[in-house]
């Protein structure tokens, strides 16, 4: 098969980019023919960047080119997609180039906000949807969201190389280091992470904190960190790559994710595939990923005093860390790439032959 996988690559590093580079080389080694068609090129000219509305027109005009070459030898075209602008920019326009070349398109939906992005946008999506043989989304929560709005999809969940995020070789880490791998952006609540740290600090005063991401929150959160007391048990990591990544991931007793919004996360998966406990926010897609109690455990969004309680059950209770640890390396197995890879086969073959 030739495929034509579109969707942002790194750098820089994120979910969906890590996502879209993985997927790729997994599908080369397979076999599968691969034209990778980035949707976040480097600008060029470069002096284009700084200009916001003129360089959205250079990519577009960039990218329309690109797609229109590369299905003309693709014999499917798989889409990663985004909410806002990125579907309408990058999304729809890859929909309706292979509509005209009349090339089958796998859209692979993976947005956290697809619940307020379709309230607003449901009739466009549709309308592009209707030239797409298949609608894929990682999670069951997605699928619940896509069908509230007659949007039928396919669930093939995300994968996770478990042979790079795995568990460390010397047995539990005891240093109570907390990690946190989100972007510095206000979906993702870090402020409350670093206000539930503050609470964790003053029952164990040595942990510390690791925080991997970069955003506009950033110049906020160091602030806030220097405000509670704790700046100097807090590391603001900046992005990291996927390798460095793992390391952290590693060196870690516990990870947090406060997220107020999300589908699927990768750092979940990556986390349960390290053998790191999870505390997270019981928001979006996260209950069907983990399961509260069992595999993580889950409190609201936006209440510090429940993740530092939280934190320090999983810092202190020996039994629960074991438990969480044993029960999220079996679970993270069904998104490793020979369970996913026949999912995604499947959908590949029905595409090419023109079965819903």
């Amino acid at each position: 098969m030739r495929l034509a996988l579109v969707g942002p690559v790194p750098p820089p590093a994120g979910g969906m980019a890590n996502q879209t580079r993985q997927m790729g080389e997994l599908l080369t080694r397979a076999g599968v023919k691969v034209t990778m068609v980035p949707t976040t090129p480097p600008y060029r000219p470069a002096w284009v960047a700084s200009w916001p509305g003129l360089r959205a027109v250079f990519r577009l005009v960039g990218y329309v080119g690109v797609l229109w070459r590369a299905t003309a030898r693709a014999d499917v075209l798989h889409v990663m997609a985004n909410s806002g602008w990125s579907w309408h920019l990058f999304a729809a326009p890859a929909i309706w180039v292979a509509a005209v070349r009349r090339v089958p398109v796998v859209v692979n939906y993976r947005g956290g906000e697809a619940a307020a992005f379709l309230a607003r946008s449901h009739r466009l999506v549709r309308w592009s949807m209707r030239r797409a043989a298949a609608l894929v989304v990682p999670s069951g929560f997605l699928q619940q969201v896509f069908g509230g709005h007659a949007i039928p999809a396919l669930v093939v969940p995300n994968i996770v190389d478990l042979s790079r995020f795995r568990p460390q070789a010397d047995g539990e880490a005891i240093a109570l280091h907390v990690v946190v791998a989100r972007n510095l952006e206000p979906i993702y609540d870090n402020a409350s992470a670093l206000r539930a740290f503050a609470l964790l600090r003053k029952a164990l005063p040595q942990a510390s904190m690791t925080i991997a991401g970069s955003g506009p929150e950033a110049a906020m959160l160091e602030r806030l960190a220097h405000s509670l007391g704790v700046a100097d048990a807090v590391r603001f990591a900046g992005r990291l790559d996927r390798d460095e990544m793992a390391a952290l991931y590693r060196s870690a007793d516990v990870m947090l994710n406060p997220s107020q919004v999300d589908n699927m996360p990768n750092s979940l998966l990556e986390a349960l595939a390290s053998g790191v406990p999870i505390v997270s926010t019981d928001v979006g897609g996260v209950p069907f990923m983990v399961q509260n109690g069992k595999t993580a455990l889950l409190v609201p969004a936006g209440d510090a005093a429940a993740m530092a309680a939280a934190l320090q059950r999983v810092l202190a209770e020996r039994g629960l860390r074991r438990q969480l640890v044993d029960a999220g390396l079996q679970e993270v197995q069904r998104y490793a790439w020979d369970q996913v890879a026949p999912l995604l086969a499947g959908v590949y073959r029905s595409a090419a032959t023109g079965r819903k």
